[in-house]
């Protein structure tokens, strides 16, 4: 093998060495467990993945721009208290609000997904126009965002219960299936089909990867940097909620522990499937293989009764050697 044909297999290699990995811990868990392969668990899998698919959506998008949104699991824990309290039936007796009366389903969805996009917007505005660095701003906003959901959750007559009591068809909406797929996993799809386009093959995308390759020449080009930013991060936002009225209607309760970490775990599928913290770089088949890798590692470790404490340091590792070979492969580039 010449020099050439060498260096290349190792840039290869490197280039997809935590997929490999991946996958070697997948045939690992197979071989253990059989059955883990089976169209019931993948479908679960699947399902399960829906609420992260989403919130992996939307966090591609800021990363692309070189931001990092922070809240998205704690707005998603939010947002799915919010659709939660609005979806009770009337005649359930913790009802959130006693006064009002029953909604359609869309009401408690719409709701959740304003409740995003609202505090997304503020967020971004934070971010572009005060200058604030991403990850500080969006720390602090995690931080008042879980405030006013153990807030929220504590208000008379509920005092911190779970959110109980759906109508039923929120509950069908979290649990229901067209020719054995789910509903949630529908609408993820669509997500990410929008996404793609929005990313692909429009002008708008176009200017969300410039802004990530470069913010200054972006601004000298005559991109109105300030709005895209908020955008990226109003989306993230509305997409978070949306992921929170699936958490609500999928598991038929809510609170605030919802969506914890969920940030993490998006930030890192994110960046498995080949979005750089550095911007500019990104696209949506990546993340979703990346979230698809993730729960089934998850799933998977689960599935052959490892420790859950155990998981979070599996987690942790995938995350620290995703960035590393992400740092890695842009000083190369560089």
């Amino acid at each position: 093998m010449n020099t050439a044909s060498s260096k290349s297999l190792r840039r290869l290699m490197m280039d997809n060495v935590l997929y490999i990995c991946l996958l070697m811990m997948i045939v690992i868990i197979a071989i253990i467990a059989p059955s883990f392969l089976s169209l019931g668990v993948l479908t679960d899998i699947l399902t399960q993945s829906a609420p992260r698919v989403v919130l992996a959506m939307g966090l591609l998008v800021v990363i692309i721009s070189c931001g990092i949104d922070m809240t998205v699991g704690r707005l998603a824990g939010l947002c799915a208290i919010i659709s939660g309290s609005l979806a009770q039936a009337v005649t359930y007796n913790l009802k959130f609000w006693p006064g009002l009366p029953e909604f359609p389903i869309w009401v408690p969805i719409i709701a959740a997904m304003l409740a995003g996009l609202l505090v997304g917007c503020i967020t971004g505005s934070i971010v572009s126009k005060l200058r604030v660095p991403a990850f500080l701003a969006t720390l602090g906003m995690q931080m008042i965002i879980y405030g006013a959901s153990l807030l929220l959750i504590n208000k008379k007559p509920n005092h911190s219960q779970p959110l109980a009591g759906y109508i039923n068809p929120f509950s069908d909406f979290g649990t229901g299936s067209i020719a054995g797929i789910s509903y949630l996993a529908i609408i993820a799809i669509a997500v990410m089909i929008l996404v793609h386009i929005m990313l692909t093959r429009t002008t708008l995308g176009k200017n969300i990867f410039a802004i990530g390759g470069n913010r200054e020449a972006a601004i000298v080009s005559g991109i109105n940097v300030h709005k895209i930013e908020i955008f990226t991060y109003a989306l993230c936002g509305f997409l978070a909620g949306l992921a929170g009225v699936m958490l609500a209607a999928r598991t038929g309760s809510a609170t605030p522990s919802y969506g914890e970490g969920y940030e993490l775990d998006a930030i890192a599928s994110c960046i498995i499937g080949g979005a750089s913290f550095t911007g500019g770089i990104g696209s949506v088949p990546g993340a979703f293989l990346g979230v698809i890798i993730f729960n089934v590692i998850n799933y998977g470790l689960t599935f052959i009764g490892l420790s859950s404490y155990f998981q979070y340091i599996v987690k942790g590792l995938i995350i620290v050697f995703a960035v590393a070979l992400d740092m890695r492969k842009y000083a190369h580039h560089s």
